[in-house]
């Protein structure tokens, strides 16, 4: 096996979230369903990496925000392998970029983050492989975007790839069909990223070039349920909320959804456990 690495997302530590009148985020939960999260990794999974997809809060308020941020930090970072973090929506609205980036700096001797003053978007190499992260921006009821400026950087990114490549970010890139989504049916401007279409496009040239530099494929959180878009023959990973109720209402049952990705020379397999488990296993041109 090449390369063994891990995602969570949609943490939603803070008050409990109800929609349209039922408790959807079981948010009470979240402390222990990540320390048993960790406690897989490192007893059972070993992956060399942790990636952390974003909405690590159900925001609240500022103090309590950045309380509980570092909270999530401490939990995660008993992790024994590396650890690297995407922003959320969730995350950002009472928190700097700075203040997150300083809690990713800290929260554990392998972390791996952007440097103090840099944007949230940033990229690695591990394992013989490269990661980008990109941080997609919501304006609150009106639509989700990563900007000119973060565009042109992945050009430039992407353009000097030398080495197969995984994607992590929060909102999905992928055109993906909702209905059916308990939060996101008829609302896509707030679950799929406004420049999807130009993004795929600079992850899909990569395939055009000769050599081993290429996207394998793009991680995502956000939209509280697992699911898989292919285009261009380029996965798109939806991971489940680690604290989405699976039932109608009280008192719940959370998804303890997590992902674990095997990659080898032959393919790439994603295995998400939980209460709602899914395996996708995909070939590798």
């Amino acid at each position: 096996m090449d390369l063994v690495f891990a995602l969570c997302t949609d943490l939603h530590f803070g008050p409990e979230a109800l929609y349209k009148g039922k408790l959807r985020k079981l948010s009470a939960h979240a402390g222990p369903l990540l320390e048993r999260f960790v406690r897989r990794m490192n007893e059972e999974v070993h992956p060399s990496l942790v990636l952390n997809l974003g909405d690590d809060l159900e925001d609240e308020g500022r103090e309590a925000d950045l309380a509980r941020y570092h909270d999530v930090m401490r939990i995660l970072g008993g992790c024994e392998g590396a650890l690297a973090h995407v922003a959320g929506n969730h995350d950002t609205v009472h928190l700097s970029a700075d203040e997150l980036s300083r809690a990713w700096r800290d929260s554990s001797p392998h972390a791996i983050a952007p440097p103090p003053g840099a944007p949230l978007h940033y990229a690695f190499d591990h394992g013989g492989y490269r990661f980008v992260v990109l941080h997609t921006r919501e304006v609150k009821d009106r639509d989700i975007s990563v900007g000119d400026e973060q565009l042109a950087w992945l050009e430039g990114e992407l353009g000097r790839l030398d080495k197969p490549c995984f994607i992590a970010m929060h909102h999905p890139a992928a055109d993906q069909h909702l209905v059916g989504n308990r939060w996101f049916e008829g609302r896509a401007n707030i679950a799929l990223v406004r420049e999807r279409k130009r993004l795929r496009a600079l992850f899909e040239a990569t395939h055009a070039k000769p050599g081993a530099g290429r996207v394998l494929a793009v991680f995502n959180g956000h939209v509280h349920w697992n699911h898989l878009d292919i285009h261009a023959g380029i996965p798109y990973v939806s991971i489940q909320s680690l604290v989405e109720n699976l039932d109608e209402d009280r008192p719940g049952r959370p998804a303890e959804a997590h992902a674990v990705v095997r990659v080898s020379r032959a393919r790439v397999v994603v295995e998400i456990a939980g209460q709602e488990t899914a395996r996708y296993q995909l070939a590798r041109d």
